[in-house]
């Protein structure tokens, strides 16, 4: 296996490495584009297939769901069949996706193009480029190659508004998918220059594995996803519950037990002397664990950054799609800079202080932006936040992929990927809710409780919101809830002191929401424990030793 790695290393010399890393970091870019783009245009792509609102967030949502549950087995593919072939096939798939998805005329044809195809391609995809990147750069180049990879993802979700907003405005929509397609060609034409070692073997599919883990992190991804409409633990006014319990609570659970028993059906798998979907010794190795887990935490805080920062700006600032991604850019510039320039310039830099000094940064940008936050702030107060917060997920993408991907041997690597895959969709998923239902939660709190203690609100006015609106308050802008208190006959000094309250209660919200995420890039920073304190090619840290 060493023998074919060099040699795959040396065709990759031959073949040009910024090609390779401009193939597979485009790929990268294009997986997580989707999403970001989508979010922006929701209103024009439910009226182009006929939908509402719900319905193009049901398609976000199954996307999501998509990916995150076939991610373990599209990693198993690619160390079956080769992950050059699997990244090129899912290619295909990705590519007839987003041609579906730009020509769709209803939801149906929307779903199936976007949320299925291009899910499925996404799932083969994203772990053979984890794979790629370690047959086709030493071990010393792989922190750059990996951070860079990383960072092209990350940029993807800030520029997603940009580009979403301003093809949305001046064109459609489907232009970004017709131009998706344009990029999988180009994509295909050059994988030809990319080097892959030869698979193992090829082996059955553990089909039983498949449907129970995709059964079990369907279940549970899903829960988590719809739990800012139906609750955490207690169901939602309104919302169905089971037992009062919310169907949130209830799905998680079961997600958990169709996973333990997809782990307790590998172990059977092992012991008749059969191919597993996932080698749980892999676990076992502390340097592997460790670096899933800054993984989670990673996307988890990201995710939260980019749904709480752009609802201020959007929304609290009213500023268009278009501003919004411009004032996200920022971001963009300090994480690139950092992903590409900490491996470059401290190759021989601890992996551990890296981590720490990247979570410390992004956790400075959480506090700095929750100290500008309050009431007359304009967009200004955001830009040094996320050039702190770029800056911190830089560092942790220049290092995290080349940790896990070190700790096993090459032939494992694409079934890493599927695992690291799996990890940040859970945690970008898990980071989204939470910091949506906090969000939601304390506003709610704070504009009912704003709401009674206002003497120029008359009682039953009072009393008729705290039944109506105690299962959450909306996040809306000035304007939208100035037109529907208008449409409701509000008298406009009534309507002045609800708008005032409820501009109060939105900032009130967005500081918790921070406040969450701060506690969370301070657990994360405390764990950093458990990552290896030598850099990836250097003599092996006994301390982050594996099986």
């Amino acid at each position: 296996m060493a023998s074919s790695t060099s040699a795959a290393i040396s065709g990759r010399a031959a073949g040009g490495a910024g090609v390779v890393l401009m193939t597979l970091a485009s790929g990268q870019f294009l997986m997580t584009l989707d999403s970001s783009v989508m979010n922006v245009s929701i209103a024009q792509v439910a009226e182009d297939v006929g939908t509402t609102v719900t319905g193009v967030q049901t398609a976000i949502t199954l996307y999501t769901l998509v990916m995150a549950t076939l991610m373990i087995t599209g990693g198993k593919i690619g160390s079956m069949i080769g992950r050059r072939k699997a990244f090129a096939i899912g290619c295909v798939i990705y590519g007839c996706g987003s041609l579906t998805t730009s020509l769709a005329p209803s939801l149906p044809v929307l779903i199936f193009g976007w949320s299925f195809l291009e899910g499925v391609g996404a799932a083969l995809i994203m772990p053979a480029i984890v794979a790629l990147v370690a047959s086709n750069f030493e071990a010393g180049d792989r922190p750059r190659a990996y951070g860079l990879v990383a960072s092209a993802g990350a940029i993807a979700v800030a520029a997603g508004p940009l580009i979403g907003g301003a093809v949305t405005t001046y064109w459609t929509w489907r232009l970004v998918f017709a131009g998706e397609v344009v990029i999988v060609i180009a994509i295909l034409a050059l994988t030809r220059k990319i080097q892959d070692v030869a698979p193992a073997g090829r082996s059955s599919l553990d089909l039983v594995g498949v449907a129970l883990s995709s059964t079990g992190l369907g279940l549970a991804v899903f829960g988590v996803l719809r739990s800012g409409e139906w609750g955490w633990v207690l169901a939602k006014e309104g919302a169905t519950d089971v037992l009062g319990l919310s169907l949130t609570l209830w799905l998680i659970v079961a997600g958990l037990l169709f996973l333990r028993l997809f782990v307790a059906w590998e172990h059977h798998v092992v012991a008749r002397g059969g191919e597993p979907l996932v080698d749980l010794t892999m676990f076992q190795n502390a340097q592997l664990t460790g670096g899933l887990t800054m993984f989670g935490f990673q996307f988890l805080l990201q995710a939260g950054l980019f749904f709480t920062i752009p609802l201020y700006l959007s929304v609290a600032l009213g500023l268009s799609a278009l501003d919004t991604g411009i004032r996200l850019l920022p971001l963009s510039v300090t994480l690139l800079l950092a992903a590409v320039g900490i491996p470059k310039f401290w190759p021989r830099a601890s992996p551990r202080a890296v981590v720490a000094v990247g979570l410390a940064t992004i956790l400075a940008g959480i506090l700095a932006l929750i100290a500008a936050l309050e009431e007359g702030a304009g967009a200004e107060i955001v830009t040094v936040p996320l050039l702190l917060a770029g800056l911190g997920v830089g560092a942790l993408a220049s290092q995290l992929g080349a940790v896990t991907v070190s700790a096993v041997p090459d032939e494992r690597t694409g079934e890493v990927g599927g695992l690291q895959n799996t990890v940040t969709n859970l945690g970008a998923s898990l980071g989204t809710a939470l910091a949506g239902s906090v969000l939601i939660g304390a506003l709610t709190a704070t504009f009912l409780s704003g709401l009674a203690a206002n003497p120029d609100v008359p009682p039953e006015v009072n009393s008729t919101a705290q039944v109506e609106l105690s299962g959450g308050i909306p996040f809306v802008s000035d304007a939208d809830l100035e037109s529907a208190m208008e449409e409701a006959g509000v008298p406009p000094d009534k309507a002045q002191t609800i708008s005032d309250l409820n501009a109060d209660a939105r900032i009130a919200g967005l500081r918790l929401s921070l406040a969450v995420l701060a506690v969370l890039a301070a657990v994360a920073l405390f764990l950093t424990r458990l990552l290896p304190t030598r850099a990836v090619g250097q003599p092996a840290d006994p301390a982050a030793a594996g099986t």
